[in-house]
């Protein structure tokens, strides 16, 4: 069975809302896009250069693969950008259809919940999810996701979309591994128990 993780940035109150820009994802009128560009350092860059270096398939929501396919063919010089186009990137989505814009991409058909425990099944190596806060949320209640690897920045919002929204599922985990960046950041790896 492939293992399902989760890697994204939060605050300490949780928000996950558009981490890397401004104009990321303004729902519900989220004005602080971008908070994460200022914590960026060597030790974050090498431990998700680490998480990129293990091959995994990736799996997105909707809503943050249109962001990534608009953005990322598009680099020029940067190491992600072959990494990301050659990656096996599965969309969970009802409104996309085929085909999808971008290199090696598969449309998920129906339930998210039902075609990711099916592609869990499958043979393949493990898939991680990037962004995708509402996904993660279904996939949390049908405990589907096995690992969150968190980069927990020093700074809370008040305000914005959170990785675990009121009425969550209860869950506990287990830290199987935290390192800390110059920053401040702590990346924890969260197992589910």
């Amino acid at each position: 069975m492939r293992n399902l993780s989760v890697t994204n940035s939060v605050t300490l109150d949780g928000v996950m809302q558009a981490p890397g820009g401004p104009e990321e994802d303004r729902r519900g009128g989220f004005e602080h896009g971008g908070w994460a560009a200022p914590f960026s350092d060597l030790v974050m860059a090498r431990k998700m250069g680490e998480g990129i270096a293990a091959k995994s398939d990736l799996l997105f929501g909707r809503r943050t693969y249109e962001q990534f396919a608009s953005y990322w063919p598009f680099q020029t010089g940067n190491p992600f950008t072959e990494v990301l186009d050659n990656t096996r990137k599965y969309v969970a989505s009802r409104t996309l259809t085929e085909p999808l814009p971008w290199k090696n991409s598969t449309l998920l058909h129906g339930d998210a919940g039902n075609t990711v425990a099916a592609l869990k099944e499958t043979p393949g190596p493990n898939v991680v999810i990037l962004g995708s806060g509402e996904l993660i949320s279904a996939l949390a209640r049908r405990r589907l996701i096995d690992t969150y690897i968190l980069l927990i920045h020093p700074m809370v919002l008040g305000t914005g979309r959170k990785l675990f929204p009121d009425g969550s599922a209860l869950a506990q985990f287990t830290l199987t591994e935290s390192v800390s960046t110059t920053t401040g950041v702590i990346i924890a790896t969260y197992q589910l128990v």
